[in-house]
């Protein structure tokens, strides 16, 4: 099984997370990373494990790094019934209301076409004296369990 991860940035932060989630899955794994602004909707396969990290841009908008995948996905409509996903946002808990809801609207979207979301969606604050890359790490652990097949072994 492969791992895809794929982030949307607007200051590059979710390229780092992405790489920190890559490092522990690795050990098992091999998975691949990608700008979602780069990754065609088409190239999404149920055989696949996705990993989604997404940040908060603005009133709670998509950075524009994850844009052009979103508007893909209204576009072009794919079945993804059998792909399963886990999501990692990132946000800021001053916005309140918007807060993390970049990756959530990915998530929608992503869950209206038949992908289903397994493991906690993980929301990392930027408020917090957490570091981004150190939140992943931890959650990257908790959904290892997740990456496997439901019918492997």
């Amino acid at each position: 099984m492969s791992v895809v991860i794929l982030y949307g940035t607007e200051t590059g932060n979710c390229e780092l997370v992405a790489d920190a989630i890559s490092d522990v899955l690795a050990v098992n794994h091999d998975p691949s990373i990608y700008d979602m602004s780069e990754y065609s909707v088409e190239d999404l396969d149920p055989a696949d494990f996705l990993i989604i990290v997404c940040s908060t841009y603005g009133e709670g908008e998509l950075p524009s790094g994850a844009e052009p995948f979103a508007e893909e996905l209204d576009d072009v409509e794919p079945d993804l019934t059998g792909v399963r996903f886990a999501l990692f946002g990132l946000g800021d808990s001053v916005y309140g209301e918007t807060f993390n809801h970049g990756g959530e609207i990915i998530a929608e979207k992503l869950a209206a076409r038949g992908a289903v979301q397994v493991g906690v969606h993980a929301r990392h604050d930027n408020s917090s004296a957490v570091k981004p890359a150190a939140l992943a790490a931890e959650w990257a652990e908790g959904i290892i369990e997740f990456v496997e097949p439901v019918n492997a072994g």
